[in-house]
């Protein structure tokens, strides 16, 4: 069966974008209303929060605002989902050409909007196939985002968004959110760290290989200086791919009790996704 037009525009449109995507977002800091344009097109109302799959535990957390979560607790927001809908390929890898990180790992998609997305992009899952696919993309090194990104609901022409909750699992290399610095601040801030999340550099450990350097970090956090690696805490969103770079152990993230109590809330909140 042949598949709707508007599915191939839409597809050729992200594509699109995604070449061009740090061209436009260096736009929005340099007109307000080139902005907000943007900023309504693509990213109004997005709430977007980054899981590091280094950090491992299984308590609920509550927080407000866009923040770093444990892989566990996506875990638990499949969980509690009927409709899943598993992204065939990922979009982002396919159209940059990736050869570093698995291309056939795509988004998660939640919510009874999922249910309306075509065929062609992902297939109706279940709670097993979705929670191994996440299991995938931990061990391919990935970071996984999750929330309400508008650009999904825009590209495959689906409603409502608060209807669709998007996991992606984002490779250092290819990851749309690479735009992040180049941004304006109105639209980066909507992606937050979490308080109590802190990101070490150990030097005793560290053997300056610079792995960590290659166009790891998305928010241009790390640099070498003095001769030896260091992290701008003001840059940090701990997103944790530095610390899968490091085959030293030079690099962890730690968190205290704060951070966990303070993530339950912000997931239930997400999890509001009714029709």
């Amino acid at each position: 069966m042949r598949r709707p037009r508007f599915a191939d525009i839409s597809i050729f449109t992200l594509k699109y974008i995604f070449n061009w995507r740090f061209w436009i977002a260096e736009i929005t800091k340099k007109s307000k209303i080139y902005k907000k344009i943007i900023d309504k097109m693509l990213f109004e109302d997005d709430e977007i929060v980054i899981i590091p799959n280094t950090i491992n535990i299984n308590k609920k957390i509550e927080s407000d605002g866009s923040e770093f979560l444990p892989t566990d607790v996506i875990k638990d927001v499949i969980r509690r989902c009927d409709d899943i809908v598993i992204m065939n390929s990922c979009l982002c890898r396919t159209s940059n050409g990736c050869e570093d990180y698995p291309q056939d790992i795509g988004c998660i998609f939640l919510g009874p909007t999922a249910r309306k997305i075509p065929k062609h992009i992902g297939k109706l899952s279940t709670v097993e196939e979705a929670l191994e696919h996440v299991d995938r993309a931990d061990a391919a090194g990935l970071s996984h985002l999750i929330g309400r990104n508008k650009i999904d609901t825009v590209w495959m022409n689906v409603k409502p968004g608060k209807g669709l909750l998007t996991i992606c699992h984002c490779c250092p290399c290819c990851c749309l959110w690479k735009v992040y610095p180049n941004l304006d601040e109105e639209i980066s801030d909507k992606v937050e760290k979490l308080d109590g999340v802190t990101v070490k550099i150990h030097e005793d450990k560290c053997k300056k290989c610079k792995k960590c350097l290659d166009e790891i970090c998305m928010f241009t956090a790390i640099s070498f200086t003095n001769n030896k690696i260091t992290i701008n805490p003001d840059n940090c969103k701990g997103c944790g791919l530095c610390t899968n770079a490091c085959k030293f152990d030079a690099i962890t993230i730690e968190y205290d009790d704060e951070t966990i109590d303070n993530v339950v809330n912000r997931v239930d909140n997400l999890l509001e996704i009714k029709d």
